[in-house]
């Protein structure tokens, strides 16, 4: 029988009032009390405090707080990636960010599904799909990004959009819902 982070983990029905799970998002709720709290001149203190929050990144990542995130662990970020201030990432489900993609200010990632009937939703149960963004993307301000979307490698999503469909590789795209607006020339 799968526990109910196992469950959650790989997008089945899952319960987000399960005790560990509660637990997890209480210790990652602890560790962004600490790092939305500290001060520009406490650099080392805040990289420590990600690398508890965030195990999975490579070098040079750096989070401007305020931020905010369910767990933690189920984000995986590569090197040289940057979160401007007040994003959101709902990381009930992996959520990959390839090396050097750039965050502007307000981007939420989404993960969490409720069901669309109300009968199943007022069980509580609830279903995440994971996010794919690639390496060398530039996500512009006030961004969202719905649940089970892949972004391509160098895409750039402009600010305000609404993501409900996979972005390609190498593509400006925009708008509510987002659409692909133009190639970009690498």
């Amino acid at each position: 029988m799968k526990s109910e982070k196992e469950k959650m983990c790989t997008g089945a029905m899952y319960s987000p009032l399960d005790k560990q799970l509660s637990k997890d998002r209480l210790k990652a709720r602890e560790l962004l009390k600490e790092l939305n709290d500290s001060l520009e001149s406490e650099g080392a203190m805040r990289r420590n405090i990600l690398k508890k929050l965030i195990p999975n990144q490579g070098k040079n990542v750096w989070i401007q707080p305020p931020f905010y995130c369910d767990y933690g662990y189920n984000i995986t970020v590569g090197s040289k990636v940057f979160f401007n201030f007040n994003c959101i990432v709902l990381d009930a489900a992996p959520i990959k960010i390839g090396s050097r993609t750039l965050f502007g200010p307000n981007v939420q990632l989404y993960t969490a599904l409720h069901p669309m009937n109300h009968k199943e939703r007022s069980s509580l149960l609830e279903s995440a799909k994971p996010i794919v963004i690639g390496e060398d993307v530039w996500i512009g301000g006030s961004v969202v990004v719905c649940p089970g979307i892949t972004i391509g490698n160098r895409a750039v999503i402009g600010a305000g959009s609404i993501v409900t469909k996979d972005v390609p590789q190498d593509v400006f795209a925009a708008g509510n819902p987002c659409k692909i607006i133009r190639t970009l020339e690498q």
